[in-house]
């Protein structure tokens, strides 16, 4: 038996990780996107991360079911950490385009 529920966790967290700097990377690249429109990685990081957090929740119920037989409780251990860091990397962006709308909007 596999805990295909830890693998995932720990795929979704890397998307997680990685959609914030890929999009800032692609709009630094690109020239028809400026940084601001990299702002829709924030929703997906987010998203994605919760998503992780959650799958890594279930894999460890899932292994403590099977009294650790179907392992992977180190897989959805990391998936997790990284679910939690594409939480906060979504957060801190979030953070960053709100105080850029304001302080563009108000002292402009």
């Amino acid at each position: 038996m596999r805990n295909g529920r830890a693998a995932a966790s720990l795929l979704v967290g890397l998307l997680a990780v990685a959609a914030l700097p890929t999009a800032i990377a692609l709009a630094e690249l690109d020239d028809r996107y400026d940084l601001l429109q990299a702002g829709w990685a924030v929703p997906v990081a987010l998203v994605l991360g919760l998503a992780a957090v959650l799958l890594a929740r279930r894999a460890r119920v899932q292994v403590e079911r099977t009294l650790g037989r179907v392992g992977g409780e180190g897989t959805a251990r990391v998936g997790r950490a990284f679910g939690v860091l594409g939480i906060m990397l979504g957060l801190s962006g979030g953070i960053a385009v709100g105080v850029y709308l304001v302080l563009t909007r108000f002292f402009e």
